[in-house]
């Protein structure tokens, strides 16, 4: 009975997620309400709807299917629960696609500075997952550094009883926890603990609280938007109206928020297996939130002097929809060039992509200044057959991207005019591949068109070697500049390192020489 009754739902359900008529919510609140009674035997099923009750929990109705969707996401560890007493196989539950339900854990070898993170607020939650480790030579190399006559053991003997030593050592604290001290305490610079911490490769578990799964996890929010008209759909957005209006207002959280806000993305990315520098690294002290309309939240991050890149300014955001993560930008900046790396997790594809997209750039177009967004080849497809699937190539040439590859390009108008007179054509997977190996780009100002067609600051590092960086001055040969030039990059050096990059790049892009010079080397 359960299983006949059960696919039908959710098929119901899926297909009203996107609709917003008046007897659409009141048919979404019925299936909610069957849903929350049904018993789920299927992993795979258990999954579909948490995914759904994620997404209509973003994009609800009214106030009585938010509520709905949340009262069943928060049993949700009680339906995992279920399945487990019932012997059931969760391993699809665990499964990196779809990792951060409720009533699972996530483990994976964590960089030092999330697993750092991890101790400091959720140490009881953490514990070393030794069935997956794998090479104990690791631990010969370094272990002996803080365990008195471990090297007795370790460098003549075989089968060496690690998680003895180990436990010996840390009395009642938790494994992790000692790990961590004892790595601080060998370094004094972050890199090289994270470098001595990371060389062993320790697979750490974590089974968070449920305000810290993918299930429960929500920004604060002071009031919800409901949907009840249609949502906006891609041919209804246009992006460069979008990048040329009035970016919405920017407040500085303070440093206790800007913590908070941190914790919430890192909790979002770990869980789902994903580690964001600007994340893991990001300024407490320069956190901007700013909203979008239609329930949508940013949290701005930049990063402190210390965790900045050589050339580009960093920055980051985390996306909510309604309280609920949605999904990250990030943008690297040089003079008026922004790469731009948008991810809009999986379970909201159906929401709204476009037009959160455009108003993202919108953000950055006014908060960095930038005029002309790049994407690599990734993000298109390009050894990633996830964005081969998706379409990704034609959702950002719809937007008004091109190829900066020729070939690419002339083989674009061909596929659209294909499209364009063939009733029913779709472009092969075989095509996208070679249309995702080109970056693409939007350029706002059309006077500067075709300027980054061939850039990549990779090519400025393939040349430097060889040769000692200090700063972006290393890298110029400023021979026969003159001497407001050269005191205006003596000025932007020292703006790498200010309070925040926002100055760095407002500067450079009133040294047109030192631009043109750029985008030669890495041309």
């Amino acid at each position: 009975m359960v299983q006949t009754l059960k696919k039908p739902l959710l098929d119901q359900l899926d297909k009203l997620k996107t609709s917003f008529g008046p007897q659409d919510a009141k048919r979404v609140e019925w299936l909610l309400a069957r849903l929350a009674r049904k018993r789920f035997h299927d992993p795979e099923a258990l999954i579909r709807l948490h995914e759904l009750l994620l997404f209509v929990r973003a994009f609800p109705h009214n106030a009585a299917v938010a509520r709905l969707a949340e009262k069943q996401l928060r049993s949700f560890a009680e339906r995992v629960a279920e399945l487990r007493r019932r012997n059931a196989d969760l391993s699809s539950l665990e499964d990196p696609s779809v990792s951060g339900i409720a009533g699972t854990s996530v483990t994976d070898t964590f960089s030092f500075y999330v697993v750092r993170w991890l101790v400091e607020c959720y140490p009881a939650q953490l514990a070393i997952y030794w069935d997956w480790f794998e090479n104990e030579n690791r631990l010969a190399e370094t272990w002996p550094r803080f365990m008195p006559l471990l090297e007795e053991d370790a460098n003549v003997e075989a089968n060496v009883p690690y998680r003895k030593w180990l436990a010996a050592a840390r009395g009642r604290q938790a494994e992790i926890s000692w790990l961590v001290e004892r790595f601080d305490e060998l370094a004094k610079l972050d890199q090289e603990k994270a470098e001595l911490y990371d060389s062993q490769q320790i697979y750490v578990q974590w089974a968070p609280r449920f305000r810290s799964t993918r299930t429960g996890l929500r920004a604060p929010t002071r009031s919800m938007f409901y949907h009840r008209e249609p949502l906006i759909q891609r041919r209804d957005v246009n992006l460069r109206d979008e990048l040329n209006a009035p970016p919405p207002a920017f407040r500085k959280l303070s440093r206790r928020d800007g913590e908070r806000a941190l914790g919430l993305a890192r909790e979002a990315s770990t869980i789902r297996y994903r580690e964001l520098y600007n994340f893991t690294h990001g300024d407490p002290a320069h956190v901007y939130q700013t909203d979008l309309g239609r329930g949508v939240q940013l949290h701005l991050f930049g990063l402190p002097a210390e965790k900045r890149l050589p050339l580009r300014a960093s920055h980051a955001t985390m996306i909510y929809k309604n309280g609920v993560p949605i999904g990250y930008f990030e943008g690297l900046s040089l003079f008026e060039r922004m790469e731009s790396g948008f991810n809009l997790y999986y379970t909201f594809r159906d929401g709204e992509t476009a037009w959160l997209y455009a108003r993202i750039l919108n953000v950055m177009r006014h908060f960095a200044g930038v005029t002309a967004f790049s994407i690599e080849p990734y993000q298109i497809g390009h050894e990633n057959e996830e964005g081969i699937e998706s379409g990704a190539f034609w959702f950002y040439r719809k937007l008004g991207f091109r190829p900066t590859k020729r070939e690419a390009l002339r083989l674009t108008e061909k596929e659209e005019q294909k499209i364009a007179t063939r009733k029913g054509y779709r472009t092969s997977a075989r095509t996208l591949r070679k249309l995702a190996e080109s970056p693409m780009i939007f350029e706002l100002d059309q006077k500067r068109a075709g300027d980054w067609d061939r850039f990549q600051v990779r090519k400025i590092g393939l040349r430097m070697q060889g040769r000692k960086f200090e700063s972006l001055a290393s890298v110029i040969r400023v021979a026969g500049w003159s001497r407001d030039e050269r005191q205006m990059l003596d000025r932007i050096v020292r703006a790498k390192c200010a309070a925040e990059e926002i100055t760095y790049l407002k500067l450079m892009r009133r040294h047109e020489r030192l631009r043109a010079e750029i985008i030669t080397l890495g041309s």
